[in-house]
């Protein structure tokens, strides 16, 4: 075996690389930032996420991937061409194997892009897998067991939910609601609310910070504040204003009743003796979003199922792929190639 073996977690806000035998190497945002006129890449991943909203008028940082698909081809295969040279390295007389990660209700048009990107990145096989199953794999569940078990991923872009047993997704559901739809809510509260404009790092800082998907008591005093700064969409200056945890509760508070009602619609179409081994086990949420503070119990609260976020929740799925990747005969049933 003289080529790498690569595992890319290809998320709509972060990128994750896996590289066999040594584990996670690179998590870097999804971003590019190129040239307007040329269409030139720039700066990909930390350092073109440092640009969005604060470039000038001849470079423009964006995001490929939109709702966990890729959005601009172009760009999305430049950015997995940096990611695989600085995985492997530049040099390399054989290229790597790489397994890319898709959500599960992609079309087939959808798949053949994102298999077409990564040969033309420098692959040598390109492999795709679903992403619950590599959650699942990454959370350390034993999937080849003929029992029930349920992932949701909660990405960025897209929420995965799926129950898997003997190895393959018996029933899934996705939605194209996550992080990034948390972030615009807020953004949009800002500007109703207060007339306050802020950009999409802004939003995210507040989503981290003060957060929470299950407020009991919106007037107590325990709840955490956080001072925003902002610009004023009447006087066009500066401002700046101070949100409660319950203030983005009431934000955010759409975006996870859909994300909900896709973890609702699997259970409905679950067949019973799946339902009652999930009931027993739990649902094992994954995902950068699932970190969201009492997600978990929300979600237990509306389905009543217990509901617990996995360990190392952001890396589940990159850690599966790569996993997948290194016992390939295991999973070639679930795995597309090309």
């Amino acid at each position: 075996m003289f080529s790498k073996r690569i595992g890319i977690d290809l998320g709509t806000a972060n990128t994750l690389v896996y590289l066999a035998q040594e584990g996670i190497v690179l998590n870097e945002p999804t971003v590019v930032a190129v040239t307007a006129e040329e269409n030139r890449v720039v700066a990909v991943g930390r350092e073109a996420k440092e640009m969005l909203g604060r470039t000038p008028g001849n470079i423009v940082a964006l995001r490929p991937l939109r709702d966990g698909v890729i959005a601009d081809y172009t760009i999305t295969e430049a950015m997995l061409s940096y990611f695989i040279d600085k995985a492997a390295g530049k040099s390399r007389f054989f290229r790597p194997e790489v397994m890319v990660c898709i959500p599960s209700g992609v079309t087939q048009v959808e798949r053949r892009a994102v298999l077409d990107a990564t040969m033309a990145a420098g692959a040598k096989i390109a492999y795709l897998i679903e992403e619950p199953l590599a959650a699942a794999i990454g959370a350390k569940i034993p999937i080849a067991q003929a029992a029930g078990h349920m992932v949701v991923d909660i990405g960025g872009g897209s929420t995965e939910s799926a129950v898997i047993s003997l190895g393959g997704v018996v029933v899934h559901n996705s939605v194209r609601a996550g992080g990034n739809k948390i972030d615009e809510a807020i953004a949009n509260y800002t500007k109703k609310k207060f007339n306050l404009l802020i950009g999409e790092r802004t939003a995210e800082e507040i989503k981290i910070t003060i957060g929470n998907a299950l407020v009991d008591d919106p007037s107590s005093k325990e709840l955490k504040k956080m001072e925003i700064r902002g610009r004023d969409s009447i006087t066009g200056l500066p401002r700046t204003i101070e949100l409660t945890e319950a203030q983005i509760n009431e934000a955010i508070n759409p975006v996870l009743l859909d994300i909900i009602a896709a973890v609702k619609g699997v259970l409905e179409q679950t067949p019973p003796e799946l339902a009652s081994d999930i009931i027993d086990k739990g649902v094992v949420m994954t995902g950068g979003t699932s970190l969201l503070k009492n997600f978990d119990k929300l979600i237990t609260k509306l389905t009543g199922v217990p509901c617990h976020v996995a360990e190392d929740a952001l890396l589940c799925v990159a850690r599966g792929t790569g996993v997948a990747l290194e016992n390939i005969e295991l999973y070639k049933r679930s795995i597309a190639k090309k």
